[in-house]
């Protein structure tokens, strides 16, 4: 893929102009994750998470925290032997403690996380781009989130971009994130095409 025409086609759409620092760095860091796990992924999984991110990270591209962390929820507590919060972190905003655990498990069979790390020991570990981008991607590509995942709704010629939202939260949103990640698939077409030979 040729990175720079990605970004150009991002500015002439979902970037109004200019992409700062840090969302060209997170976006980075998650097609890094992407060419790690699952380099020859469908183009359409890769849209469809990084418009995901769009989203949940209102633009920013970076993990963020839940706003309120957690607070009136049944996850906003402490919970588990580390007396930690397992409120909303990330690209996905990851929550309750189970999920952090069963994250754990994964990342380290992967290779994403060291046998010393821990999101359960550390939650904020969620908030590192690599790890928070990982998080995404598998839990996108294996359905930890509500069952649903991404072979689901992009497979041969099906392309569901609007019920897609239900591998990560019902049907929230789910056209306007559509939509988005209609941009990011064109501006993915774009850095993959060859480039035009010269007679």
């Amino acid at each position: 893929m040729i990175r720079s025409k990605f970004f150009s086609a991002l500015r002439k759409t979902l970037f109004a102009g200019g992409l700062s620092k840090e969302q060209v760095a997170g976006l980075e860091a998650k097609l890094d994750a992407w060419e790690r796990i699952a380099p020859t992924a469908d183009l359409r999984f890769v849209a469809y998470s990084l418009a995901t991110s769009y989203h949940e990270t209102a633009r920013t591209m970076q993990p963020i925290r839940e706003y309120g962390r957690g607070k009136g929820r049944r996850y906003g507590v402490k919970a588990g032997p580390s007396g930690q919060v397992y409120y909303g972190r990330g690209d996905v905003q990851l929550t309750w403690l189970a999920n952090y655990d069963r994250a754990t498990k994964e990342l380290r069979r992967l290779g994403a996380l060291t046998s010393r790390e821990s999101l359960v020991e550390t939650p904020d570990l969620a908030l590192r781009p690599d790890i928070s981008a990982a998080v995404m991607i598998v839990g996108m590509l294996e359905g930890w989130f509500t069952g649903r995942k991404l072979a689901d709704y992009f497979a041969g010629a099906r392309s569901d971009w609007v019920d897609a939202r239900r591998i990560i939260n019902g049907t929230d949103r789910a056209a306007l994130i559509a939509g988005h990640g209609l941009h990011f698939y064109a501006a993915l077409q774009d850095a993959q095409a060859a480039p035009r030979r010269v007679a």
